[in-house]
């Protein structure tokens, strides 16, 4: 029997595809839509390491959103996107303001820092969101040789917290930066949502507004890998192609990270997957607000939800339903909602917080 085709190593299904909980956006399957662009990409011989058509028909498809000027580098992660990009920004004794809750100083493994070799400079924020105000905590000594230069402010949009920067926030901030020289990241993992959020085209509040660099998110929006560094100020950056192959982030096979991306900006896949999922967490959170005990920590302006509860509670939950604690000892919460989660799995959860809390 040809080992292929015995039953011992057939593919299989080992999970429940009705089963969805509210950990993260990651947790969801690839988009029908994207897979079928996969599928589409896949017959025949195509130039590798970024060679192909893919890749090149993706830059006009990202030229469309954040200008002409506009170039993408796709890369394997969003780890991966914020190290290239972020390398890319600053010299090696440059610095980073970002808030103390952004992504690359929390959940990043200390990357940005170990395998970037830049220096982070943390701001405390109330809602995850930086201001001006805040930024000049940490923009100040560049001609002090015993501290890293600041050379980059780094924003999430949307934040860590769900919070959404707005258009206008976003341009204080990148023309407080540039008056001090600095460059301007975004690290857009959910860039998708907070541009339905704001019902403006992710161009008014990236290239429109200042920004430099875009770390441009497709995974948590239905690829099934892949993201992109969007460099919209070419005059900002250096060696894009020889960071990203020193960072290990070049996809020999780059068509099928490119094609993903297209399949989701090329129309409104991002848009539509973004409305939903934002759609889903303004449900949830109008259902959980009503009862006694839980309190929504933050405003619901994307696709999560950040609550406070009694900790048994989460504990009882959480073995219906995944989630993370967000501050375990506090009693806070983060719940995620996806492209593909339905009416049905938020009224479940909320009956499910219903009948715990009346425990």
């Amino acid at each position: 029997m040809n080992p292929a085709t015995s039953s011992r190593t057939a593919a299989r299904r080992h999970h429940d595809p009705e089963v969805r909980g509210f950990a993260s956006d990651n947790y969801a399957g690839a988009h029908p839509e994207v897979l079928a662009a996969l599928a589409l990409a896949n017959g025949g011989h195509q130039v590798a390491y970024g060679e192909d058509d893919y890749t090149d028909h993706l830059q006009q498809v990202i030229r469309g959103h954040f200008g002409a000027a506009a170039e993408a580098f796709p890369v394997f992660n969003g780890t991966g996107a914020n190290v290239v990009a972020l390398q890319a920004l600053t010299d090696r004794w440059g610095a980073v303001i970002c808030a103390e809750s952004a992504h690359i100083n929390v959940d990043e493994c200390g990357a940005p820092e170990r395998v970037g070799g830049l220096k982070l400079l943390t701001v405390p924020t109330p809602d995850g969101k930086l201001t001006p105000e805040l930024i000049d905590r940490q923009a100040w000594g560049w001609d002090d040789e015993h501290r890293a230069t600041p050379q980059v402010v780094s924003l999430t949009q949307n934040t860590e917290l769900g919070t959404v920067y707005t258009v206008e926030e976003i341009r204080a901030i990148c023309d407080h930066a540039h008056q001090h020289g600095m460059k301007v990241h975004l690290d857009g993992a959910r860039i998708a949502n907070a541009a339905a959020s704001l019902d403006v085209p992710m161009r008014t509040f990236t290239n429109a507004a200042g920004v430099d660099v875009l770390s441009l998110g497709g995974t948590k929006n239905g690829a099934l890998f892949g993201e992109a560094v969007v460099v919209i100020n070419p005059d900002a950056v250096r060696r894009m192609k020889h960071i990203r192959k020193m960072s290990m982030q070049l996809a020999s096979k780059m068509r099928f990270v490119s094609v993903q991306l297209e399949a989701l900006l090329s129309r409104d896949l991002w848009l539509r997957n973004a409305r939903h999922s934002n759609e889903m967490a303004a449900r949830l959170a109008d259902g959980v607000r009503g009862i006694d005990g839980v309190e929504i920590l933050y405003p619901v302006q994307a696709n999560a939800v950040f609550a406070r509860l009694p900790h048994e509670v989460s504990l009882r939950l959480q073995k219906q339903y995944r989630f993370y604690f967000w501050d375990e000892a506090a009693g806070d919460v983060r719940w995620m909602c996806s492209f593909d989660t339905t009416a049905e799995d938020v009224d479940g959860f909320v009956s499910a917080v219903k009948e715990e809390m009346a425990h």
